[in-house]
């Protein structure tokens, strides 16, 4: 009777860790928990919402930057290179600082055309959402939802954008101007000649303001209802 009721204890045991061990790891724990936490809602509709609250925060994000000049009138204006800055101040005294203006609009260009590809990764990225980052999230900071997605994309973005920004520098014609201003700059007399890589510089920018533009989406949706444009979202993160 002893050996069958510690028998009986083990198994519960195993059963409880097992349990806590799925809470952590099963993307929709969410639909297996309908218990409501402080705010009344159940776990699953906080991880619908804040999953379209990613899903319309990463559209608009990519909207914003993806429009034409989406990028050079705005705050995540990409400036030349250092390199290149330096050596504009000094071509500007023999006429050529407006090949360095011409490329600068074109490395702009090459990042507003390359930024829909993000899109895609923040929503493979939301679609694994497990239960502790849904709850993690919700109750964070006003860019916790961005967080978590620097955390999970971030390397795989930058990846998967570079060949993106490539094809683009070419296509807008940002290679070929850099080719040209850097093969006419070092023809000039006492400079030292200019080398740079454009594609890793727009990356790196292009990146970044995914990124900030992405934050100040989610911050709109947790701050303003105005921002909340459907039913599931109003509902999630009412005041």
């Amino acid at each position: 009777m002893n050996i069958r009721r510690t028998g009986l204890r083990a198994l519960a045991v195993i059963g409880a860790v097992t349990l806590l061990v799925a809470c952590e790891t099963m993307p929709n724990l969410g639909a297996l928990l309908e218990e409501p936490g402080q705010s009344g809602l159940s776990t699953q509709t906080i991880a619908q919402g804040l999953r379209e609250a990613l899903r319309v925060g990463s559209s608009r994000a990519v909207s914003d930057l993806s429009r034409q000049d989406g990028f050079l009138q705005s705050a995540f204006r990409i400036p030349l290179p250092d390199e290149l800055q330096q050596a504009k101040n000094v071509a500007q005294r023999f006429g050529l600082d407006g090949l360095f203006t011409e490329l600068e609009v074109k490395l702009n260009h090459a990042a507003e055309a390359a930024a829909p590809e993000a899109e895609r990764l923040f929503v493979d990225a939301v679609n694994r959402l497990t239960f502790r980052d849904v709850m993690e999230i919700y109750r964070g900071p006003q860019d916790a939802a961005t967080q978590y997605l620097q955390r999970t994309t971030e390397q795989q973005l930058m990846a998967q954008m570079r060949p993106i920004v490539d094809r683009q520098l070419s296509a807008v014609g940002a290679l070929t101007a850099f080719q040209d201003l850097a093969q006419r700059y070092n023809q000039l007399p006492l400079v030292k000649p200019i080398d740079a890589d454009v594609s890793q510089h727009v990356l790196g920018y292009a990146n970044r303001a995914l990124f900030s533009e992405l934050a100040a989406q989610e911050a709109a949706i947790r701050q303003d209802p105005a921002k909340r444009t459907t039913e599931l979202l109003r509902r999630v993160f009412q005041n």
